[in-house]
């Protein structure tokens, strides 16, 4: 496969599968002017042959529409690929190694970052403590996310870059607290390595199969220059789509960052691994409910605004009493504004773990769309989870509703919240098909949709996500195994595999099957990633 396709040029792929509901039995494909022109069989293909500029041999390749990535920190990414990860490290001590020889082969960095540390998978379920950090890095500043990026260790010298005390206490920083030593160490690092942070995040996705990302950024995340730098990047340089978000109650202010929606991690709580989600009823494991930030009042009156701005609002919301106030001032927007104006905003929620049937109700009533991560449940969910840890396993198997979700209607956007869980979007697929809790499993082919068209949907915009002509050209082309759309549990009628059912086929994504790996992949018609030696 040639590297040569850009916006101009006229291709015709043949000889593979093409995912097209405008022809489920389409082996190809001719994409002009940066959209789809025609999908059809390989017969009449040979009618364009003469007429293109450029003929691309799929060899029996899988040809997809492009993943869209619903919620990304795509600074963080990048940081986290090019920093230290500390996901892998089974114990407290094999942490500490790690941070010792991190700070020792940086010597010039400014600041250190890292992430993915989770106390309560170390054998002692203990932190890193300040006094070990400073030991580790020789007193330097150091910044190590928790896993959910809602709290973090720090060191003695990153607290002095805090303009105001953010607590000196040995235990991990959470809410206020947080953000202000997450915007001390993200403000030291140098605009040359935020750049190069945000290319390898982008380059990342894109060798993936990922044509878009929304970016999540805000005030309490990350910072005005990293999003308009980040948007101003994506403009500049081939690569996925960067669609942005700015968590902020000022409307204006996102408007003029050139976000889409005051949207995306405007906290209404935090996170249920580092106790701040906002419940209803006590965590299993510690005696209070978590953190609340925001009200329905407030919410309310952002949903308002942002309604009558012309603009996406969206919440951050993980616990039921967070998902409860947010359902509640969508409501009383409602109620002011008329419903057909909220439903019509689209406005999102993101995370939405801990739903009741009420609240799924509401979410389609109101039009929300839920921005989930699958790969979520594959991480913390079953029943020696940190789900089960934090809520017991009562209240842990309720989480991620995707089924219910569905079959009430509710618009739904995967996605990965990286560098919480890992840029993989087959792997979210995998994880939504084959949820721990059974109840919660959607079919293969739906997963798909919502890691796909449905990101298109969250942003209003209903005529991509799909490969059907006149669609963008943004696509993906996959080496894999049996194509079969199936359901993951036999308690659900499995989709037929039939070709006269005029099914589109995709990958059997059995756990223990190799996933899909991605050989080109291509946005409004350029190419923006081929794999080597392709």
């Amino acid at each position: 496969m040639s590297e040569s396709t850009t916006p101009s040029t006229t291709v015709l792929l043949r000889r593979g599968e093409v995912h097209s509901p405008a022809d489920p039995f389409a082996t190809a494909m001719v994409v002009e002017r940066g959209q789809v022109a025609w999908v059809g069989s390989e017969g009449a293909a040979d009618a364009f042959a003469d007429g293109v500029d450029e003929v691309i041999d799929l060899d029996g390749a899988l040809v997809t529409p492009a993943f869209t990535d619903a919620h990304v920190h795509t600074t963080s990414t990048g940081l986290a690929l090019t920093g230290l990860d500390l996901s892998g490290a089974p114990t407290r001590e094999a942490a500490l190694a790690l941070v010792r020889d991190f700070a020792a082969a940086r010597p010039d960095d400014r600041v250190l970052l890292g992430h993915g540390w989770d106390a309560a998978r170390w054998p002692d379920g203990l932190p890193l403590t300040r006094a070990e950090l400073d030991e580790a890095t020789g007193r330097r500043p150091l910044y190590l996310s928790r896993i959910d990026v809602h709290s973090a260790v720090v060191s003695t010298a990153l607290l002095d870059l805090v303009p105001h005390d953010a607590g000196r206490g040995d235990g991990p920083l959470t809410a206020d607290a947080h953000h202000a030593v997450r915007a001390a160490a993200l403000g030291a690092v140098a605009p040359t390595q935020r750049t190069e942070a945000q290319r390898a995040a982008l380059a990342h996705a894109a060798s993936l199969g990922i044509g878009t990302v929304h970016e999540c950024a805000g005030p309490e995340i990350s910072s005005e220059d990293d999003l308009t730098g980040l948007l101003r990047l994506a403009a500049e340089e081939r690569g996925p789509r960067v669609i942005g978000y700015w968590a902020e109650q000022d409307v204006d202010k996102a408007r003029e960052l050139g976000a889409v929606g005051a949207a995306g991690d405007l906290f209404v709580d935090g996170s249920l691994g580092s106790h701040t989600a906002c419940l209803n009823q006590p965590y299993a494991d510690a005696g209070h409910t978590g953190t609340a930030f925001l009200d329905a009042a407030a919410v309310a009156a952002h949903v308002v605004a942002c309604t009558e701005a012309g603009l996406q609002a969206g919440f951050h919301a993980i616990g039921d009493a967070a998902v409860t106030a947010v359902v509640d001032g969508a409501r009383a927007a409602s109620d002011k504004l008329g419903l057909a104006r909220i439903r019509a905003a689209r406005h999102r929620v993101e995370h939405a773990e801990m739903l009741t049937p009420e609240t799924v109700a509401a979410f389609a009533e109101l039009g929300l769309t839920a921005s989930v991560q699958p790969a979520f449940d594959a991480l913390w969910g079953g029943e020696d989870g940190m789900y089960a840890q934090r809520l017991g396993t009562g209240r842990a198997r309720s989480l991620n509703p995707f089924a219910a979700l569905l079959r009430a209607g509710v618009p739904l956007a995967f996605g990965s919240d990286s560098p919480v869980t890992p840029l993989d979007p087959w792997g979210t697929v995998r994880a939504a098909a084959f949820h721990r809790t059974a109840e919660h499993r959607v079919s293969v082919r739906a997963a798909f949709t919502a890691h796909t068209r449905g990101g298109w949907r969250a942003v209003g915009r209903d005529d991509a996500g799909v490969l059907v002509p006149g669609a963008p050209a943004d696509y993906a082309v996959w080496r894999t195994g049996e194509l079969l759309v199936q359901a993951p549990d036999d308690r659900v009628a499995r989709w037929s595999t039939d070709p006269r059912s005029g099914t589109p086929g995709l990958p059997d994504l059995t756990p223990g099957r190799d996933l899909p790996v991605c050989l080109r992949t291509v946005v409004g018609g350029r190419t923006v990633f081929v794999r080597p030696g392709e």
